[in-house]
C-alpha cells in the first residue's frame, strides 16, 4: 500500500473552480479508516457520450481492508475548470476520502488533463453521461480500459453503488448534469457553482427580462475561453478527440459560437434566443427537475463570477420539487479566499474539515447519505458573519433565505428616506461616455495576483441616493431589489431596433458610507441590467449579500452607466430619473430584527 501526497498545480486551476477536499466519515467504520492507509492505481476509461468517444483518466483510492467482504461507500470528484486530476485540490478529495474508508474516483473532466473531447461546458448529455459511466464501474458493471474492476463499493442493488459526487464550480455543477441523466447517485455537494451561464456571463438583473440579454461579464467570460483554448501550454500532446476546428479549438462549437456573439456587442433577437437558448441547456436551470439526490449547496459570498443568487435559486427549485436540500453561503469564492480563506474557514489546502463550520456540514452530508447513519445535518440555511471575531460563531443559522423587511425610497435631493412622505420632489440627470466610467473589480486580479483599484465611479455619469446615519446596527442577509423607472428619450427611440444591444444599459450597486467618507462596495458586487422597456417601470434583484452596517454609517444606492468589467450602452444615452411622493423608485432589504 501507498500514501500520495495532493499536488498544488498552477494557481489558476484552484481559483477557477477548486474542487472540494472533503472528506466525510464521522465514525471510523473500519481499519482503513483509522490508520488512513490507502492504494492509488491510475485508470483510464474509453466512455461513449452524445454521439463521441471520449477516454477519461482518473485515480481510484481504495482504503486498505476494504475489499469484496468489507466494502465502502464510494465519491467521485472532477476538477475545476482548466485543472485536472493531479491539482491540488482534486487529488486532495481522493487522498481525504480514503483517509477516512471511502473508496475515491478522482478524474479529470472532459478536455482537461489527459481526458478526451471537447470542453462541454458541463453537458448533462456530454459530462454527466461521461460521469455515469463511471458510476458503472464504481456499481461492477463495467472495467476499466485495463481490466479493473471494483467489486468492493457499498451497493445498494446490484450496480447500484452506494455513490456521492463534491467539488466546486465546474466541478460543482457536473455533479447536477450527472444527477440528472443518473438516479444512482445518492448524495451531492456543488460548491461556488451556477444554477444559469445564461446569467452568470451576460447577466440582466431586471425581473421578467425574458429574452433580453443583459451585460456581457467580458472579463470573466474571456479568462475562461482563453484557458480553454490555451490546453497545449497546459497539457502537450493532445488526445486528438480534443481538437474540434482552427475556428474553435478545444470547445465544442456552441460554446464558441456563443462567446463571440457576446463579444461581438450585438444582441439580434434570433441570434440571442440561440445563445440564450443554449446557455440554458446546459445549466441547471434546465434540468433541477430531474435531480433526486440530496444536495448540500454551498456557495460563496465572495464571487462575482457566480454569485449567492445562483445557489439560491438552485435551493429553491429543489426545495419546491421535494428534493432534500440545505444552503450555506461561506466566505470564499471566485473572487476571493480560496487559496487563503478567513480563520475557521474550510480551507482546501489543508482539508480542515473537522475543524470547520462548512467541513462539519459536509462530513454530516455524506455520514447521512452514504455512511447511513442518522445523524443531524444542520439547519436548512446558514450564513457567514465576517464581522465576528471568534472563528466558532462566524455563522448564524436560520430555516430559510430571509425574506424583504424594510423598504426606503429614493428623493429627489438624493436622500435614501424611509418614509414616502419625505420624498422631495426632483429630477436628476446622468449620461454615458463612450469609455467606462465606473469601476467595481478586474475580475481576474485576485486569479493573477495584481492589485485592484477601489471601486470608484466619474462624477456625471451616475446617481446616488444616501441615507441618514443609521440609528442602529443593520444587519442585510439577502438579496436587496430596486424598483425603479427612469426616462432616457434616446433609448426609447433605439429600444425597438430589433438589436436588444439598442437598449438602456444600467448598473445598480450599494454601497456602505462609514461617518469618515470611506465607501465599501460590498464584495464588489454590481447588478447589471438592460432595461426591457424603458418606458415602464422594471424591478432589479441585486446580489445576495450578508453585510453589517455599523451604527452611524450610510447606506447609499447608486445607477451608474457603466462598469469597466461589463459590456454597457452602444451611444450615448443620457438618463433621468424623477421623485415624487407618489412616483419614486424604492429600494427593499432583507434587514434582520
Amino acid at each position: 500500500m501507498s500514501r500520495r501526497v495532493p499536488r498544488f498545480r498552477a494557481p489558476l486551476a484552484l481559483v477557477l473552480g477548486a474542487t472540494l477536499t472533503a472528506p466525510l466519515a464521522l465514525t471510523a467504520p473500519d481499519a482503513a479508516a483509522a490508520t488512513g492507509q490507502y492504494t492509488v492505481t491510475a485508470l483510464k476509461f474509453t466512455v461513449q457520450a452524445g454521439g463521441r468517444t471520449c477516454t477519461v483518466d482518473a485515480d481510484l483510492y481504495r482504503p486498505a481492508g476494504v475489499d469484496r467482504a468489507h466494502p465502502a461507500p464510494a465519491v467521485v470528484a472532477t476538477n475545476g475548470f482548466g485543472g485536472s486530476k493531479s491539482d491540488g485540490s482534486t487529488d486532495g478529495v481522493g487522498k481525504a476520502f480514503a483517509e477516512r474508508g471511502y473508496v475515491s474516483l478522482v478524474y479529470s473532466g472532459l478536455g482537461f488533463g489527459r481526458s478526451g473531447c471537447l470542453i462541454s461546458l458541463d453537458d448533462p448529455t456530454l459530462d454527466g453521461v461521461a460521469a455515469s459511466r463511471l458510476i458503472d464501474f464504481l456499481g461492477g458493471g463495467r472495467a476499466a480500459d485495463d481490466g479493473t474492476r471494483a467489486d468492493f463499493v457499498t451497493l445498494d442493488a446490484p450496480g447500484d453503488p452506494r455513490v456521492g459526487m463534491v467539488g466546486g464550480s465546474y466541478g460543482g455543477a457536473v455533479q447536477l448534469a450527472t444527477a440528472a441523466v443518473d438516479r444512482r447517485l445518492d448524495a451531492l455537494v456543488p460548491m461556488i457553482t451556477w444554477n444559469d451561464l445564461a446569467y452568470s456571463l451576460d447577466p440582466n438583473n431586471a425581473a421578467g427580462s425574458g429574452s433580453v440579454p443583459g451585460a456581457f461579464k467580458w472579463q470573466w467570460a474571456n479568462g475562461f475561453y482563453l484557458i480553454g483554448e490555451g490546453q497545449p501550454l497546459l497539457e502537450p500532446n493532445l488526445d486528438p478527440s480534443r481538437i474540434n476546428s482552427m475556428a474553435c479549438l478545444h470547445f465544442v462549437t456552441q460554446a464558441c459560437d456563443t462567446i463571440r456573439t457576446l463579444n461581438s456587442g450585438r444582441h439580434p433577437a434570433e441570434r440571442t434566443a440561440e445563445l440564450l437558448a443554449y446557455a440554458r441547456s446546459v445549466s441547471p436551470v434546465s434540468y433541477l427537475h430531474r435531480v433526486k439526490a440530496p444536495t448540500l449547496l454551498v456557495q460563496g459570498q465572495a464571487d462575482s463570477l457566480f454569485n449567492l443568487n445562483e445557489a439560491t435559486a438552485t435551493y429553491k427549485t429543489l426545495k419546491a420539487q421535494g428534493t432534500t436540500t440545505k444552503l450555506i453561503w461561506q466566505s470564499w469564492g471566485h473572487s476571493g479566499g480560496i487559496s487563503d480563506p478567513a480563520s475557521g474557514e474550510l480551507n482546501l489546502g489543508q482539508g480542515n474539515l473537522e475543524t470547520s463550520y462548512v467541513g462539519r456540514r459536509i462530513l454530516a452530508w455524506f455520514d447521512r447519505y452514504l455512511r447511513k447513519n442518522h445523524v443531524d445535518t444542520g439547519p436548512a440555511f446558514a450564513y457567514y458573519r465576517d464581522w465576528i471575531t471568534d472563528p466558532n460563531h462566524t455563522y448564524a443559522t436560520a430555516d430559510r433565505v430571509p425574506a424583504l423587511s424594510e423598504t426606503l425610497y429614493l428623493s429627489g435631493d438624493g436622500k435614501l428616506v424611509d418614509n414616502r412622505g419625505r420624498v422631495k420632489r426632483g429630477s436628476r440627470t446622468y449620461t454615458n461616455w463612450l469609455v467606462p466610467t465606473s469601476h467595481s473589480e478586474s475580475s481576474l486580479a485576485g486569479v493573477i495576483g495584481l492589485p485592484d483599484p477601489a471601486p470608484y465611479d466619474t462624477p456625471g455619469t451616475h446617481l446616488a441616493w444616501t441615507s441618514e446615519p443609521l440609528a442602529r446596527t443593520t444587519e442585510v442577509v439577502g438579496a436587496p431589489r430596486a424598483t425603479l423607472r427612469v426616462l432616457s428619450p434616446k433609448a426609447e427611440r433605439t429600444q425597438h431596433s430589433g438589436d436588444a444591444a439598442d437598449k438602456l444599459v444600467l448598473f445598480a450597486k450599494l454601497y456602505d458610507v462609514a461617518p469618515d467618507g470611506t465607501r465599501t462596495l460590498v464584495h464588489r458586487l454590481v447588478a447589471p441590467v438592460r432595461v426591457p422597456d424603458v418606458t415602464r417601470r422594471f424591478t432589479v434583484t441585486l446580489p445576495g449579500i450578508v453585510h453589517r452596517y455599523e451604527k452611524g454609517h450610510r447606506l447609499r444606492f447608486v445607477i451608474a452607466a457603466s462598469d469597466d468589467a461589463y459590456f454597457g450602452n452602444r451611444g450615448i444615452k443620457p438618463v433621468t430619473v424623477v421623485s415624487t411622493p407618489q412616483d419614486t423608485g424604492v429600494i427593499e432589504l432583507p434587514v434582520l430584527d
